[in-house]
C-alpha cells in the first residue's frame, strides 16, 4: 500500500490565511506535488533512485520565494 503524503491537505490548513486566488494556486502546487510523488514511486518500484534537487530558487520581488526542482535518476546497473 503506498503511503499517504497529506500533501494537499496540509496545503488547505495551511493557506486558510490567504486569499482565493492565493488558495488556488496552492491548490494547484499540492495536487501536483500529489501526482509527482506518485510518479516518483513508480520510479522507484520501477527500479530507479530518483532524488529531486533544487537548481534555483525564484523571486518574486516581494519577498516572496519558491525553489525549482530537478530530478536526479540514479539506474542500478545489472
Amino acid at each position: 500500500m503506498a503511503p499517504q503524503t497529506r500533501v494537499k491537505e496540509r496545503a488547505e490548513e495551511q493557506s486558510s490565511a490567504m486569499s482565493a486566488d492565493q488558495q488556488t494556486l496552492i491548490r494547484m502546487v499540492a495536487n501536483d506535488l500529489h501526482r509527482l510523488n506518485q510518479s516518483v514511486m513508480k520510479a522507484v518500484d520501477a527500479g530507479v533512485s530518483v532524488e529531486l534537487v533544487r537548481s534555483a530558487r525564484h523571486h518574486g520581488g516581494d519577498g516572496n520565494w519558491g525553489d525549482l526542482l530537478i530530478p536526479v535518476i540514479v539506474t542500478q546497473g545489472k
